[in-house]
């Protein structure tokens, strides 16, 4: 329970997590057509031959026939996995994994994890330095100290291509942005500030360096270690990395060393910073207490001393929080796209600064609604949010122009305005919106019935649901066979779950009451409405939400949608002026395209095709997306012409009266709508682009297709998500696995969706 409780989730669901669909996080895919012979041909031999001859001839060409130029390799010997110790170099195979699927989610830049079996930095330095002709660039991770200094200086000086040792000096990038604003904000120049830093391993020296590098003076910073300040003279317990840190001082404790210091950074140890000493520091002071998971001083501990500080943590659930995946993402992404030799001190700084940079800036409002980044600079925001999407392409964009600008570049970048332009399109906004989706969730917990509670996909999905923070999960089922399936699933607290059980539940008859005056002119008796509440799951599930019970609710594993749609009809109804409609959301490397309505609406009217526009647009806002709405048919402008073309006119005409803020256009067959060359056939159209919400003229061909491009297209499905209820209420795929349900149950329990 403890481990729950801090992380979120079990050991159980961690296993699952990594074991289920298939084993691990990584997969490798084509990205070229093998479909024929004349592929297989092309992509090997004969055809492979022209490729290897022209890199012969000149080895530029690598980045041009290859993927070497989007490679990098995570690379471990497990000798320091996160905060675990030496655990060995299989261990570390899934932190490698996680750190390259990080390197492909906010960069896309492609990572393959690399494990080496040895603790000699001369066998691992050798095994490294022979890799140089596979990749762009090296990220060594979890490396122990001093190990990590000897291995990455003597492959920097070997290599060609971009190394660097994350655990340094990406944490040191971060902390250096949040440094340049808390100095900022609090009126100091750096090069004016006492800094004393606790920890003396590979982090604690590669800030210390960078800080250095940003024009702090030698003198001005106090390195300590378990034996305190680091001073010239001392014997015991020093090496050649801390004497190059060592300071005349008279200082020989850390409490000594603080008195009138401007910054505290830490990375050493929980409780190593007391609260009496942080009462000397000076006005203002600066305090990064970013040892994991529990700092050097607690927050509110620090702010109880001295209310006038500035602290960044390591964790996410305080302010400031110094994260890495702010910088190594970006940096490599910069790196590699001017062919860098290296990652040198510049373009460190370059991204520091760009980070620093970022903080400052006005959130635009599109970017704050969409992704929940609406913060404004001052002493709880120095650094960005980590799924600030606009990162990629501050960041990537400096560090690419400091390699430049420093010689280290092979490739130089003429217009970085383009450049900007094509870093944006290689994300999918709706990941970073997601992300933040769950994280509003977070922050406003709701009640959600999972009206299934009996099925181990329901199960997992609301066991997930309040262990990740998101609300309290109602589980509706027979209360033994509930608790069993929790005790199967190694819930430690299966008595804490709220199980309502309409067999035993003291809420019965006023849900008869309530259902009997809805149904009883529509032909149904007392009998039949006590029968359902009794024996229909999603009717008194969906009751449970009526009357107050529950926010929310999620069902769909046991009935077919449209079952189930009628079932919950019963009890809740549409919003007022609203017509309900489904909406499948397609996401793709970098697109997402919105099909509505794949559920409900046989054939819509015009109102109603213009509405189920509107509100689906407005969905596409939410996941980060400037809508540009389509609505299809086998008509292009009305060749050729038929009966069903009417309604779809008369919807743009609607639309056309209302203004309502977002491209759309119709009737359009699909191609004319996605496909640029076809599009520009049309240049009257009203679409600055591909179309990414597609509005269908009827349920059969918008089911038909949001169900082929499920099965057929390759592409992540989210949804069916219902819109348009007076109640949040979302109907799952029969075949839909635990994440599934726990996004639609997030989705609705932030109101992006129902």
């Amino acid at each position: 329970m403890a481990e729950e409780k801090q992380t979120g989730f079990t050991e159980r669901e961690a296993l699952f997590y990594h074991e289920t669909i298939r084993p691990g996080k990584l997969e490798i895919v084509a990205s070229k057509p093998m479909a024929t012979q004349r592929d297989l041909s092309l992509a090997y031999s004969p055809g492979v031959a022209h490729p290897v001859q022209a890199i012969a001839d000149d080895p530029a060409n690598a980045a041009r026939y290859t993927a070497r130029s989007n490679l990098v390799a995570v690379i471990t010997n497990g000798t320091a996995i996160l905060g675990m110790g030496n655990l060995g170099a299989l261990a570390a195979k899934p932190v490698m994994e996680g750190k390259a699927v990080l390197f492909k989610r906010f960069a896309d830049v492609d990572a393959i994890d690399i494990e080496l079996d040895t603790e000699d930095p001369e066998a691992f330095i050798n095994a490294v330095a022979l890799m140089e002709p596979t990749f762009g660039g090296i990220n060594l991770e979890d490396i122990k100290a001093p190990e990590c200094f000897i291995i990455e200086a003597a492959l920097r000086d070997r290599m060609n291509i971009p190394v660097m040792h994350d655990d340094q000096h990406g944490t040191a990038i971060i902390a250096v942005a949040g440094l340049i604003n808390a100095c900022e904000l609090t009126g100091r120049h750096i090069k004016d500030c006492r800094m004393v830093v606790a920890g003396a391993g590979a982090a604690s020296l590669a800030c210390t360096a960078l800080v250095k590098a940003m024009g702090m003076p030698h003198e001005n910073v106090i390195v300590c270690d378990r034996d305190g300040p680091i001073y010239r003279g001392r014997e015991e317990n020093m090496d050649q990395w801390k004497s190059a840190h060592a300071v005349d001082t008279e200082a020989r404790s850390m409490a000594e060393a603080l008195v009138g210091a401007d910054i505290f950074l830490g990375l050493s140890a929980a409780g190593a910073l007391k609260p009496e000493w942080v009462e000397h520091m000076a006005d203002q002071p600066i305090i990064f207490a970013m040892a994991n998971p529990v700092p050097e001083i607690m927050p509110e501990e620090a702010r109880a001393v001295r209310p006038d500080a500035i602290i960044a943590t390591g964790r996410s659930d305080y302010p400031n929080q110094v994260n890495n995946v702010l910088g190594f993402p970006f940096i490599f992404r910069g790196a590699l796209d001017v062919q860098a030799t290296t990652i040198n001190e510049e373009m460190k700084v370059a991204a520091a600064e760009a980070i620093a940079r970022l903080a400052r800036e006005r959130v635009p409002e599109e970017v704050a609604a969409a992704y929940g980044v609406n913060h404004q600079f001052g002493r709880d925001y120095i650094i960005p949010a980590p799924f600030d999407p606009r990162l990629i392409e501050v960041v990537s964009s400096a560090v690419a122009k400091a390699a430049m600008d420093s010689g280290v570049a092979l490739k130089h970048i003429e217009d970085f305005e383009e450049y900007a332009h094509l870093l944006k399109s290689r994300l999918n906004p709706t990941t970073a919106a997601l992300t933040n989706i769950y994280g509003l969730a977070k922050a406003n917990p709701s009640r959600m019935v999972f009206a299934e509670a009996e099925e181990e996909v329901a199960l997992r999905a609301a066991i997930q649901f309040r262990d990740f923070g998101y609300g309290e999960p109602i589980l509706v089922g027979r209360t033994e066979k509930v608790r069993e399936k929790l005790v199967e699933l190694a819930v430690d607290d299966p008595d804490s779950y709220i199980i309502e059980n309409s067999a035993l539940s003291d809420k019965v008859p006023a849900m008869n009451d309530f259902l009997y005056k809805r149904l009883q002119r529509r032909g149904y008796t007392e009998r039949d409405v006590a029968r359902m509440v009794n024996q229909e799951r999603n009717v008194f599930a969906a009751l449970l939400v009526a009357l107050g019970h529950g926010d929310a609710m999620i069902t769909g594993l046991t009935r077919t949608f449209s079952q189930s749609a009628r079932e919950v009809g019963r009890v809740l109804d549409p919003k007022p002026g609203a017509t309900p409609f489904g909406i499948h959301m397609m996401i793709g490397k970098n697109h997402t395209t919105f099909l509505a309505d794949t559920t409900i609406n046989e054939r819509p009217s015009a109102e109603e095709l213009a509405h189920i526009a509107t509100e689906t647009a407005h969905v596409a806002r939410r996941m980060g997306h400037e809508p540009r709405v389509a609505f299809l048919s086998y008509s292009t402008f009305g060749n050729p012409s038929g009966q069903w073309l009417d309604n779809i006119r008369a919807a743009v005409a609607l639309l056309d009266e209302r203004d309502p803020g977002f491209e759309y256009e119709g009737e359009m067959a699909p191609d004319a709508a996605l496909n640029p060359k076809v599009m520009k056939l049309y240049p009257f159209s009203r679409l600055s682009g591909p179309a990414n919400v597609l509005v269908m003229p009827g349920l059969q061909s918008a089911n038909l297709s949001a169900k082929l491009l499920r099965e057929l297209g390759g592409e992540a499905t989210i949804g069916p998500m219902m819109i348009g209820m007076e109640k949040p209420v979302q109907i799952a795929p029969m075949t839909a696995i635990a994440p599934d349900m726990l996004t639609l149950a997030v989705l609705a329990s932030a109101g992006v969706v129902g």
